[in-house]
């Protein structure tokens, strides 16, 4: 059976996330952050050299990386679901938003985060840079929920299970008000209204009310 081991309030809670979806079976095994430095334990360390969580286990398989595991999964698991084939219309906006999350929108989020906790001033050139950046990739989400229900297009794939956690958990570390952006808020009400998506939560971060607001 799969075994996901899940840091709380990480970006492994979109792998809890996909196997609900899906319906796989799966063991999970929980890890608690250092409640100082807030960083992974030694036990997920022990088990993998960068310490990071999603880390997963199955049929003497150890994967790591969250979108790794994401595709290893769709392709081993999903049979054709939450991901448009290269005939679909949506495909390639599915491999862009896909990417998207690990590419632009979860760094530009890590990259604040990194430059508030430095201390700069409100218009040191880095902060502004950093606060920019955030701004035209929030834009950019917005922009693209305007006109359709999802990230890939009309239907709910793996590129919206990438890309919640930077607008939801992840403001755990980095506050961002999400108010100037209404398509984005209402896309996250449809998320929270996904059982999977509750279930996940509720099992990984037991206590934690998801940030859909």
């Amino acid at each position: 059976m799969l075994r996901i081991h899940h840091l709380g309030r990480s970006q492994s809670e979109r792998i809890l996330w996909l196997c609900e979806e899906l319906g796989i079976p799966y063991e999970l095994t929980l890890h608690d952050r250092d409640p100082v430095t807030m960083l992974s334990p030694p036990a997920l360390r022990a088990l993998h050299p960068l310490g990071a969580a999603p880390v997963i286990e199955e049929d003497g398989l150890l994967l790591a990386e969250s979108a790794a595991i994401v595709d290893y999964i769709l392709a081993r698991h999903a049979g054709g679901r939450l991901r448009p084939g290269p005939e679909h219309p949506d495909f390639a906006a599915y491999l862009y938003w896909f990417h998207f999350a690990n590419g632009n929108l979860q760094p530009v989020m890590g990259r604040l985060m990194v430059v508030g906790r430095a201390g700069l001033a409100p218009d040191h050139p880095v902060r502004v840079s950093a606060e920019g950046r955030v701004n035209r990739v929030m834009a950019l989400v917005e922009a693209r929920l305007a006109e359709a229900d999802h990230l890939a297009g009309r239907d709910f794939t793996a590129a919206d299970i990438m890309s919640v956690f930077s607008l939801t958990t992840m403001r755990l570390f980095q506050p961002l008000d999400l108010r100037p952006y209404p398509h984005i808020l209402a896309y996250l009400a449809r998320i929270g209204a996904r059982p999977a998506y509750r279930r996940a939560m509720a099992k990984g971060d037991p206590g934690l009310e998801p940030m859909l607001g």
